[in-house]
Order: C-alpha cells, then sequence, then structure tokens
C-alpha cells in the first residue's frame, strides 16, 4: 500500500471504540482502513474491520456488510477470526439506507460482544448532499456515536457534514487530504471487482432445493428469474447468498444457486433488488 506521510503520522494509541472512516469515491478510504486496521493489530488491539461498501466490498460477496474479527498476534489483512454478515440486497445505499444503518449497527453490536476493542469502518463513497449521502452519513454517527471520524476530502466535499463535527459534534473529527497513489475506477471496473468477488463467492456453488413456507420470506414470495437472495439466521445474520434460477408455485419451493452446503439454522430469504448471472456473475437491477 502506498501510504501518505500524514497517515502515516496519524495517532492510533487513542481512540478505542468505532472509527468511521469517510469520504467520496476514489478518496483511499479502503487502503486507510486496512492501514490502520495494521498498526492497531500491530500494537496488541483486538480490532474487527466493518467492511461498509455493499457496492466495492473488500471482505464479502457484494451486497453485503461483513465484520471480521482479528485473532491475536495478526497483522496482516483480512482478518482470519469469526465473520458476521448482514444482507443489503444492492450495490448501492440509494434506496436502501435504512437497511444499511440497522446492518451497521447490529455488526458494530456484533463487534463489542466478540471483545473487539477497535472497529474500523469503511463506510461507502455515497456523500452526494442530493442523494442523501450526508444525512446518510451523520445517521451513522448519531447512532454508533463513534469514538474518531476520519474524513478524506479534496474539494470541500464533506462540508456540510464537517462544519457541525467541527464546533463538538458526538465525535472526534480527523480530517486528512486524499492519497495521490488512488487511480479514480469508473462504473466498467466497479462492476468488474464485483464480479469478481460473486464468482469467488459461488465458486463452489451446487444446486439446493428450498421450502418456501417453512420460513420467512422477505419482503413476500415475488420471484425474479437470477434474483439475489439471502439465507439468514434467526438474528438476520447470513448463512449464505444464493441465485434463484427456479420458483415453484404449487410446490412453494425455489431453487437456488449456492455455496450453503444446508439450511441447518436458517429461518429466512430475504429477497434483493439485484439479479446475477451465474456464468458471468455480473450485475444488474432486478426489473420490477
Amino acid at each position: 500500500m502506498d501510504i501518505p506521510e500524514a497517515w502515516e503520522q496519524l495517532a492510533v494509541a487513542e481512540p478505542r471504540g468505532v472509527i468511521m472512516i469517510v469520504g467520496a469515491p476514489d478518496m483511499g478510504k479502503s487502503t486507510l482502513a486496512r492501514h490502520l486496521y495494521g498498526r492497531l493489530c500491530a500494537e496488541g488491539r483486538t480490532v474487527a474491520f466493518l467492511d461498509g461498501d455493499p457496492g466495492q466490498s473488500t471482505l464479502g460477496p457484494p451486497a453485503t456488510m461483513t465484520l471480521a474479527l482479528g485473532l491475536p498476534g495478526e497483522v496482516a489483512f483480512p482478518p482470519g477470526g469469526p465473520q458476521w454478515r448482514r444482507f443489503v440486497g444492492a450495490v448501492s445505499p440509494r434506496g436502501h439506507m435504512l437497511t444499511l444503518v440497522v446492518a451497521a449497527a447490529r455488526l458494530a453490536v456484533a463487534a463489542q460482544m466478540a471483545g473487539a476493542e477497535t472497529v474500523i469502518y469503511d463506510t461507502t463513497g455515497l456523500v452526494d448532499p442530493a442523494q442523501g449521502g450526508l444525512n446518510l452519513k451523520l445517521a451513522k454517527i448519531n447512532l454508533l456515536q463513534p469514538a474518531a471520524v476520519i474524513a478524506i476530502q479534496r474539494d470541500n466535499e464533506l462540508e456540510p457534514l464537517l462544519a457541525p463535527l467541527r464546533r463538538g459534534g458526538p465525535a472526534r473529527l480527523i480530517e486528512l487530504a486524499p492519497s495521490e497513489a488512488v487511480s479514480p475506477r469508473d462504473q466498467l471496473t466497479r462492476q468488474a471487482h464485483r464480479a469478481q468477488q460473486f464468482s469467488r463467492y459461488f465458486s463452489d456453488a451446487h444446486t439446493l432445493s428450498v421450502a418456501w413456507d417453512q420460513m420467512a420470506i422477505f419482503p413476500g414470495p415475488v420471484f425474479a428469474y437470477n434474483q439475489l437472495v439471502a439465507l439468514e439466521d434467526p438474528a438476520g445474520f447470513v448463512r449464505g447468498l444464493g441465485i434463484l434460477r427456479q420458483a415453484d408455485f404449487q410446490k412453494r419451493r425455489v431453487v437456488l444457486h449456492t455455496p450453503l452446503a444446508s439450511l441447518a439454522d436458517v429461518s429466512a430469504l430475504r429477497l434483493g433488488d439485484l439479479a446475477v448471472d451465474p456464468r458471468t456473475y455480473r450485475d444488474q437491477r432486478v426489473m420490477g
């Protein structure tokens, strides 16, 4: 990783708790998050990494948010400890902001219960006020009460969020310039990254038949071909993802392409707003 000197000099001995990293796309948020994770682990902390970007995920498949706990003595990324995952069902926060906020809160609680002293939270790049991006960030700050917010901005794009925080908001504010080593990624590059992540996740997939009348269906049994779905446990955490291949309404069964071996501990099927081609693993929105 190409780390700017200002990032290297960032004091990380404190704070403990959630450290939230915010910024527009192509600012180096994920690079900084991984850098901080390694430094804190090297100090002997118990650190968790919250991959909060369902569009350009680092730890898990797209359309999800993943929390991973670092193991004692570990400094390398990705964390080698247990993981928890929540389903967003889309690759953009737009139209799914409440789902995103709930997922962040549930994962932060899971980290705390697992004994994490610090949670590095790598957020999405949606900051456009007209699209609700800054309000989304503020809602996360108010809910999670992070110990620190690290803001990376280039052209004052975060000012509506940062101005009140500078006057004494609920979190310590740290402001950084972006990394000049970051290369902007266009939409085709981002979609190719998602396809690669989906391909990796479904590499050991097989066919699994699921009786949907034996579990809760969110939002309801209205299925689409190649729709991405999540099989969830009673706590709402993802046990596995699937791509819907068939739906039999007479037998009330669906056939999924999934790496999940069994339905043990699965109590709900949650439908996403994304269709994924199981041959190319390219995604598109489900057409209503």
